[in-house]
């Protein structure tokens, strides 16, 4: 929130919390607590992503999806048994994996947008502004289903 804040003053804290409350709703099981003691034991580029790579140990995520790549280094994320994707690679795994959950959860997304309503079309040229460039032209195949 604290990245959203900075990149996006024009947004109020009103409506920051709220997108928070929504994520955390969405996904019940997505708070990690527990983290905070591995924050001193880690060393990246950027000292305010160590909660992150703490928050996947704890956690015992074996992935971070970030498209800050950079401040992730291999050497120290490798012997955690914690790697880095970017968003766009990891929607196209989940594409591999189960094309007709993505369509469906997609199609729920798209469903949501009210304030303007997307076209199929429309969603999937967003995706692509916001990096998913390959998974928006990967799941134009699925379009109809969108």
């Amino acid at each position: 929130m604290r990245s959203l804040r900075a990149d996006k003053p024009d947004i109020s804290a009103d409506k920051i919390a709220s997108l928070r409350q929504m994520i955390d709703d969405s996904v019940p099981d997505c708070i990690v607590t527990g983290y905070e003691p591995l924050v001193k034991g880690l060393t990246l580029p950027d000292a305010n992503d160590c909660h992150v790579l703490a928050a996947a140990v704890r956690c015992r995520a074996e992935v971070i999806v970030t498209a800050n790549l950079r401040d992730f280094p291999e050497d120290v994320l490798a012997p955690l048994g914690v790697r880095t994707e970017h968003p766009d690679e990891f929607v196209l795994h989940l594409i591999d994996l189960a094309p007709a959950t993505v369509c469906v959860a997609i199609k729920a997304v798209r469903g949501r947008l009210k304030k303007p309503p997307h076209t199929a079309d429309e969603l999937l040229d967003r995706l692509a502004e916001h990096g998913l460039v390959g998974s928006a032209s990967k799941l134009r195949e699925f379009a109809q289903m969108l």
